[in-house]
């Protein structure tokens, strides 16, 4: 019997190494994951595919051009597919695949679709019974997240905060009671600013960590508390500069969450506001989603 599950198991690598090695299927989208600074972060697979398909479609060709001549390699073709030709373009491509040819999709770098366009082209090639396969590879999400110290058995990646200070101070509210790791993307110019709104939201001493320019000639990573790394980041003299995340130690579990009557608490708030509002208050009051909140109180599934 033990045998027999040996050549079960030799059966399957064989042959997942066979779809892995095998030539480019037509009318197939590759989600193609590209590094995110070192450019030796490519893997065999997405540098094969990027060669093969009929068409690279990605958010900035001269960036990707970069990549692609790093890796000696002439694309068949090389399209742009940002957020603002996005709608124009799904349909061109969607068209393209129905007819054979193979598309790789790629952003500026990492793993597309994390904060970045392409989730409607995806999402229409599903819908047209195209197939999507992933390239997986670099991403700065996870490879924060792995030196961060922080706890990786639970996270939640946030993206971008909003750039307007009253809309981020409200993001952050709605996060004071999130015991996950939370993961951030930000701005240079942004940045000190994020940081002192976190301290004033969340405690000065919760733990956060700054990775700058992963895996590029200047990468830093700064830990510390969030007064720890307020004060670090006030004291350097130059300003700070490249692609930022963001990582914020999860609450602990809060006997003031805890001790509030969820159903209680929604049935007093909606007699008195909006549903919206009334789930605001009281996400903001347990450490609860506001949308799951929200959708109980429309639902009156608290009397």
């Amino acid at each position: 019997m033990t045998n027999l599950l040996k050549k079960r198991e030799i059966v399957l690598i064989e042959k997942a190494i066979d779809k892995q090695t095998a030539k480019i299927s037509p009318g197939l989208l590759y989600v193609v994951a590209t590094p995110i600074g070192n450019l030796e972060d490519v893997t065999f697979r997405a540098a094969r595919i990027l060669g093969e398909v009929d068409v690279i479609a990605a958010e900035d060709t001269r960036r990707t051009r970069v990549l692609l001549q790093h890796l000696n390699i002439a694309p068949r073709q090389l399209i742009s597919l940002h957020e603002h030709n996005e709608a124009l373009q799904v349909a061109k491509l969607v068209r393209r695949m129905t007819n054979g040819e193979s598309i790789a999709l790629v952003s500026d770098a990492g793993t597309p679709l994390i904060s970045d366009p392409g989730y409607r082209l995806v999402r229409a090639a599903s819908a047209q019974s195209i197939e999507v396969a992933s390239v997986p590879g670099p991403s700065s999400v996870t490879a924060a997240l792995s030196v961060s110290g922080l706890a990786t058995d639970r996270f939640v990646f946030e993206g971008f905060l909003p750039q307007r200070a009253s809309a981020r101070c409200e993001r952050l509210k709605q996060l004071v009671y999130e015991q996950r790791t939370l993961i951030f993307f930000e701005s240079p110019r942004r940045i000190e600013g994020v940081i002192q709104d976190m301290e004033e939201i969340f405690s000065a001493d919760r733990q956060a960590v700054i990775c700058r320019e992963m895996t590029k000639i200047f990468e830093s990573v700064i830990r510390g508390t969030l007064n720890e790394v307020s004060t670090i980041l006030g004291d350097k003299k130059e300003s700070i500069k490249g692609e930022i995340v963001l990582l914020l130690d999860g609450a602990e579990k809060s006997d003031r969450a805890s001790s509030v009557d969820e159903d209680l608490l929604l049935t007093l708030l909606s007699e008195s506001l909006p549903p919206r509002r009334a789930s605001e208050i009281a996400a903001r009051l347990t450490g609860k989603r506001k949308n799951d909140l929200y959708q109980k109180i429309l639902l009156q599934d608290f009397k």
